[in-house]
């Protein structure tokens, strides 16, 4: 029993959380300041529901020493990043105690599905819970940021907005629920054409984008238009006008990256494929759609009733390894220790 009277009082210092990754219909890529994460223009985003990280955060009151754990094998790589969010979580509580962190995702990892955001988002819920941390959605959004800027937005669920923000400090970047997810429930089928980790990370590619590719102004200037269509396509359920906007935007987004230098390809020839299936489908009155982010797995998104017919024509595309289904789901959240491994 530690003698520090903090750890007495705020209990078993240990949480556990579940968050869910999202997918950005009208895209963030690049960062007015990368070392609070802060985006060069904002974004929307639908939360899934199927695909999910799970942490647990046990804090160690007399030890200074972090463990990070992923998918049951101790984690190098990320773990300037894991310590670097426990430090802000010590920082509110003004503590110093060590902790171990043991995360679980169910689906690829640094392959273009938005596991730092999920991961992030589940490890600011659970840690700031087992350090007593009483933290609106809105601050566990700012602190989500600070450790992956996607994260800020896996905090919430549904259709979710990511303000650019204004202030130097980045206290009005944050992230809002635009739309419950129950209110307009999409599918999603999602296209993996590759578990590889990709070659260059999204903060890597974000950098190298936004210091030599000569659209950058481009695609700043033309963002909030975007946003407004978007966010007006969703709240109207106005899915031809969502469509359209967020193919647009994501093919935007990938020509930004190509024209960097050297030039950024996240895509393989099975996902440009998967593009044109999309597009015939759609052209045949399906209503469905595509996005991708910063790697090579296709997303579909779909009206509930078209989700099996989008899934089997992906599921026909030659690289195409599976095809997962997602509906819409909800933002981070505390879970039990008997639903971490469940």
């Amino acid at each position: 029993m530690s003698a520090d009277p903090r750890a007495a009082a705020l209990g078993p210092l240990r949480a556990a959380a579940q968050a869910q990754p999202n997918i950005a219909l009208v895209k963030y890529w690049g960062k007015r300041d990368a070392a609070l994460n802060l985006p060069v223009v904002g974004s929307i985003s639908i939360t899934l529901d199927s695909l999910w990280t799970r942490t647990e955060v046990r804090f160690v009151p007399g030890s200074t020493l972090d463990r990070f754990s992923f998918n049951g094998r101790t984690h190098d790589v990320e773990m300037k990043r894991v310590v670097a969010c426990l430090d802000l979580l010590r920082q509110r509580a003004g503590v110093t105690w060590g902790a171990e962190v043991d995360s679980l995702n169910n689906f690829p990892t640094a392959a273009g599905l938005a596991s730092s955001a999920s991961g992030f988002a589940a490890l600011v819920c659970a840690g700031s819970q087992a350090l007593g941390l009483e933290l609106s959605e809105t601050e566990r959004s700012l602190l989500a940021r600070r450790c992956s800027g996607s994260a800020a937005r896996s905090v919430f669920g549904g259709y979710v907005e990511w303000a650019r923000g204004e202030l130097a400090d980045g206290s009005d970047s944050v992230a809002r629920l635009l739309l419950p997810a129950a209110a307009w429930p999409l599918r999603v089928a999602v296209a993996i054409t590759s578990t590889v980790a990709k070659e260059v990370g999204s903060s890597e590619g974000m950098r190298r984008t936004t210091q030599s590719s000569p659209f950058q102004a481009s695609w700043i200037a033309t963002q909030e238009a975007d946003l407004t269509m978007a966010r007006n396509a969703i709240l109207a359920h106005d899915f031809d006008a969502l469509a359209l906007v967020s193919e647009h935007n994501c093919l935007k987004m990938h020509a930004l990256a190509l024209a960097a230098q050297p030039g950024l390809l996240y895509w393989n020839g099975a996902t440009v494929e998967c593009m044109h299936r999309v597009r015939a489908l759609r052209r045949e009155g399906v209503p469905v759609f595509f996005t991708v982010d910063a790697g090579p797995q296709l997303k579909a998104v779909c009206a509930p009733q078209a989700i099996e017919q989008v899934k089997a024509v992906l599921n026909g595309v030659p690289g195409v390894l599976d095809v997962l289904d997602a509906g819409l789901g909800a933002g981070a959240r505390s879970i039990s220790n008997a639903e971490l491994t469940t």
